[in-house]
């Protein structure tokens, strides 16, 4: 596909950023990088955003003595500072209080009005996960992720007929025409399909929840929150009145989430698209979680990571390589200090920084023509469109490793005397080797790249990643 539309889900913002959504704006932006190396700029489009309406906001707002709004307001600067930390390559940025995303959530109310209709209700409601649950979701009657009983509301709601499109979503998903990705995943999904999909509640009274986007022609109900912030992202393609652009069938369009949100975006998600006659997304990557220490992070706890306090000290490379090399694609990953500054000093402080030195010292020694050694290649590479981002990094720093003992056995100071024109070749197919290398984890970390490059360009030694008191 010559286009390439790729978004990170959308926070919640009832609490600052942590270190799992940090992750994530990682991925998607190693992802964006790489398929703008290889389609061109233009191609590409990278899409993050706020989710800033719900029960919870609401509540945590009045707990705090703030309009909703200046409550949102603040949490989402933390999150826009986020990706600016992070150096993340976003095309644009959707805030679901917004008037743009409220006319786009709006139009796709109308557009799947066809399979809308209202009905007394009385159920179990769970407000951290803004879900109704059923009684065979709870554990010992509690949420399964919240711990929490959740409160029996009973209220008319308008409901959406996702029921009606449960058969096609599971062609879809078995065909992989709706990818699902890893395999532990879409078998997940499967299997949630295959027990039977409910009509879900689609709106809350207004008398019980006043912050959120209003029903069309109903001022006295607005949208559930998760079809209000699911449809951010056909906001962020221009919705509903240019989005055809990135929107299309033609277009690769990629959602990158966490695993805990992955039934909203694998059957809720779709289910609305094909109610309003859109395209569905190509692929949905789910990833799991970071512990700290190997303990389920908590405050409580006293083990939650800053990713600012780790970007200050590190630098925004640092900390992207160790969440993409480290946490597993696949499954939840364990961040630690010591496992932190071990990858730093190691992989990243003497093997791939202390190297480009090395590099650069030998080809000042053999008379290189350092600035003509760069290479321009960047081909298809399945491990990161796989989302496999810890074998890519893992092949990268296997070669850096070559290089590294290569050099040691092969000795090149003393063949720069003895034989300077053998010395010359091997020292230069190393420095394109080595740059090249430094290309592909540019996706990772381009900060340290363009550090390699102006080492290539001046000839003069720079450090990639300098001592850090511990």
């Amino acid at each position: 596909m010559s286009k390439v539309f790729i978004t990170t889900s959308i926070p919640y913002v009832n609490a600052e950023p942590h270190i799992g959504f940090a992750m994530e704006l990682a991925q998607g932006d190693a992802l964006a990088r790489y398929y703008r190396a290889k389609l061109g700029e233009d191609q590409v489009f990278f899409l993050n955003g706020t989710d800033e309406h719900g029960s919870k906001i609401d509540k945590k707002a009045k707990e705090t003595g703030i309009e909703p709004q200046k409550f949102v307001d603040r949490i989402t600067q933390k999150f826009i500072d986020l990706g600016k930390a992070l150096n993340i390559s976003n095309d644009d940025f959707v805030r679901t209080t917004s008037d743009r995303h409220k006319k786009s959530a709006t139009d796709l109310w109308r557009r799947c009005q066809k399979d809308i209709y209202k009905k007394n209700y009385k159920g179990l409601y769970c407000s951290g996960c803004e879900e109704f649950k059923t009684e065979k979701e709870l554990v010992d009657g509690l949420c399964p992720v919240h711990r929490t009983k959740p409160e029996p509301v009973e209220e008319e709601n308008y409901f959406f007929a996702l029921s009606k499109y449960a058969p096609k979503l599971r062609e879809l998903i078995e065909s992989d025409e709706l990818k699902i990705t890893p395999e532990l995943r879409k078998n997940e999904v499967l299997g949630w399909l295959r027990e039977g999909v409910q009509d879900i509640s689609v709106s809350r009274e207004k008398l019980k929840l006043s912050w959120g986007i209003p029903v069309p022609g109903d001022p006295d109900q607005v949208m559930y929150v998760w079809v209000d912030a699911l449809s951010n992202y056909i906001t962020g393609a221009g919705f509903p009145d240019s989005h055809e652009k990135w929107w299309n069938e033609e277009t690769l369009k990629i959602h990158v989430v966490g695993k805990d949100i992955l039934r909203f975006h694998a059957i809720i998600w779709p289910g609305l698209l094909l109610s309003a006659g859109l395209p569905l997304p190509n692929i949905i990557y789910a990833h799991g979680h970071i512990t700290s220490d190997n303990q389920k992070m908590s405050k409580s706890l006293g083990n939650v990571i800053d990713p600012f306090s780790l970007i200050q000290k590190y630098g925004a490379d640092a900390v992207r390589y160790y969440l993409l090399a480290k946490i597993p694609w696949d499954d939840d990953g364990d961040f630690s200090s010591d496992k932190f500054q071990a990858v730093y000093k190691g992989e990243l402080s003497d093997n791939w920084g202390n190297l480009l030195n090395r590099l650069v010292v030998l080809g000042g020694k053999s008379k290189s023509q350092i600035s003509d050694l760069k290479s321009q290649n960047i081909g298809s590479n399945p491990e990161l469109a796989g989302f496999r981002f810890n074998n890519f990094i893992e092949k990268q720093i296997t070669e850096l490793a070559r290089i590294n003992r290569e050099i040691n056995e092969t000795e090149p100071w003393k063949l720069i005397t003895s034989e300077p024109d053998k010395a010359k070749k091997i020292i230069e197919k190393w420095l394109q080797d080595y740059y090249q290398i430094s290309q592909e984890l540019s996706f990772v970390a381009p900060r340290s790249f363009e550090k390699v490059e102006k080492a290539y360009s001046t000839g003069q030694a720079v450090q990639l990643f300098p001592r850090v008191e511990w």
